[in-house]
């Protein structure tokens, strides 16, 4: 399968992620590069909710960082990339991260699991005290 790239009529659209308020605009965003897709109302709320939960773990458990969201292609068809990026702490223990049902208890209660399970593609970097990087994508 080709990489996904970035739609030639689209640029990518970065939100600063350092307060609360910034997570409801990375939703808004998410909403907004959805509904350029064409998404239906159940795949534009899966985008918004892994959207939500992403940049609220940028905040919180990285410090802040950003955001960027753009619509993109593989040739045979379109989609919404999202990434996250934190110099947080980064993720000790990634397994435990990921697995279903682990959270802080601070967000939506899905973690990083359950936004995996929201998008198509997922890809999660990072490295202790460094930070992180979370790219998804959902394609149409």
């Amino acid at each position: 399968m080709p990489p996904a790239i970035t739609d030639p009529d689209r640029t990518v659209v970065r939100v600063e992620i350092a307060e609360n308020e910034d997570v409801v605009i990375v939703r808004q965003r998410a909403r907004d590069q959805a509904q350029r897709v064409g998404f239906s109302l159940l795949e534009t709320t899966k985008l918004v909710t892994a959207a939500s939960e992403l940049a609220r773990n940028t905040l919180e458990h990285g410090g802040g960082g950003y955001a960027e969201l753009e619509v993109c292609t593989d040739g045979r068809r379109r989609g919404v990339r999202m990434r996250f990026v934190d110099e947080g702490p980064g993720i000790p223990d990634v397994e435990q991260a990921l697995r279903d049902g682990f959270t802080t208890g601070k967000g939506l209660g899905l973690g990083l699991g359950g936004s995996r399970r929201l998008v198509s593609e997922f890809d999660l970097q990072t490295t202790p005290g460094r930070g992180t990087r979370v790219t998804v994508i959902r394609w149409k």
